[in-house]
Parts: C-alpha cells; sequence; structure tokens
C-alpha cells in the first residue's frame, strides 16, 4: 500500500496517491512527510476544525513537514 499523500497547504489527505493536485485548495505542494490525522465530518461545530481553519468536511494531517 503507498503512503498517503498531504497538502502542505491545506493539510488535507488526498483520496489517491496518484494526485498531483489538491482537490480541495489547488496547490501542487504535496507531501508524505505527515503525522496525525482527523476526519472532521461538521466544521461548522468542529473546535478543532477552528483552530486548524478548516471549513470543508474531509480527512486533514495534524502535522505536516
Amino acid at each position: 500500500m503507498a503512503t498517503r499523500r498531504v497538502c502542505r497547504e491545506c493539510h488535507r489527505v488526498l483520496d489517491s496517491p496518484d494526485q498531483q493536485t489538491c482537490p480541495a485548495c489547488g496547490s501542487s505542494s504535496l507531501t508524505e512527510d505527515w503525522a496525525g490525522y482527523v476526519v472532521i465530518s461538521h466544521p461548522e461545530t468542529s473546535e478543532i476544525a477552528s483552530e486548524m481553519q478548516v471549513t470543508e468536511p474531509g480527512r486533514y494531517a495534524l502535522k505536516v513537514r
């Protein structure tokens, strides 16, 4: 299984290892060097989403290098 890639800009975990750009923000700055994982389903009521400045539901990395 390939390591999942994460967007360095918005911390979104990408669905496919073949993706070259982030579908959420359009950035092509992707990395496999990340740690922690959070699923945000209701960003409008989530304190974690607020702290991370996330406005869309999805899977996000907590630490991106």
